[in-house]
């Protein structure tokens, strides 16, 4: 029998505190597809506000990945976790979240935003074909930091995926997401369309129609 290494030994602590931090964090508790959408919007709202060359990376996004609270604590042993939304054109495609664990002097409790912007269609498609994409794993995500003048340095749209993390006083610096995990949700619906759109009125018929030949049969 081959005994745990002191580092395998250190990394399952550390999830397991992750996972305690997450279940007993008000702030982490699971939230509804709406409550996700709603915090979505303000997140990119404020992303465009306050982040000077944000808008060059959106509008070459393939999409991008919002997580309005990413939520961390810990005092040896922490652990991080978030849940947000992912858009392609301006739609919720699906939902996910994100966790991490790690280890090392931490202290106290923080809440940061974080948003993922694909660039490379092929880098997009193969994060969504994953089960568990994990950040400096099955893929690099290059972390975006204010360069001279306050704005963001926009020679990163050269890279296939690249991130921000910012809380309310901007940009945070020297900071990583490798060893973050993206897991997809189940959060009901995604992708709705504006009401009363004629594709709408479609499906809305649809059971009219399935309805009436289950009474002709029945008859």
């Amino acid at each position: 029998m081959r005994f745990l290494t002191d580092r395998t030994r250190m990394t399952l602590h550390a999830i397991a505190w992750a996972i305690c931090l997450v279940a007993a964090s008000p702030t982490a508790n699971a939230a509804s597809a709406e409550e996700i959408e709603i915090k979505v919007d303000a997140t990119l709202k404020l992303f465009r506000e306050s982040v000077d060359g944000a808008e060059v990376f959106l509008q070459n996004a393939k999409g991008v990945l919002v997580f309005p609270n990413v939520f961390k604590a810990g005092f040896v042993f922490g652990g991080e976790y978030g849940e947000g939304a992912l858009r392609i054109d301006g739609v919720t495609v699906d939902y996910y979240n994100t966790a991490a664990a790690s280890f090392g002097l931490q202290l106290g409790a923080q809440t940061k935003r974080l948003i993922i912007v694909f660039l490379k269609q092929d880098a997009l498609d193969r994060f969504r074909a994953s089960r568990g994409w994990e950040a400096g794993v099955d893929g690099s995500v290059a972390l975006v930091e204010l360069g001279a003048g306050g704005s963001v340095d926009t020679t990163n749209t050269r890279d296939p995926i690249v991130g921000f993390m910012f809380g309310n006083k901007g940009l945070m610096a020297n900071i990583t997401l490798e060893g973050s995990k993206f897991t997809k949700l189940k959060k009901g619906e995604v992708g709705k369309r504006e009401s009363g759109t004629k594709s709408d009125a479609n499906d809305e018929a649809a059971p009219a129609s399935e309805s009436a030949g289950t009474s002709a049969e029945t008859q």
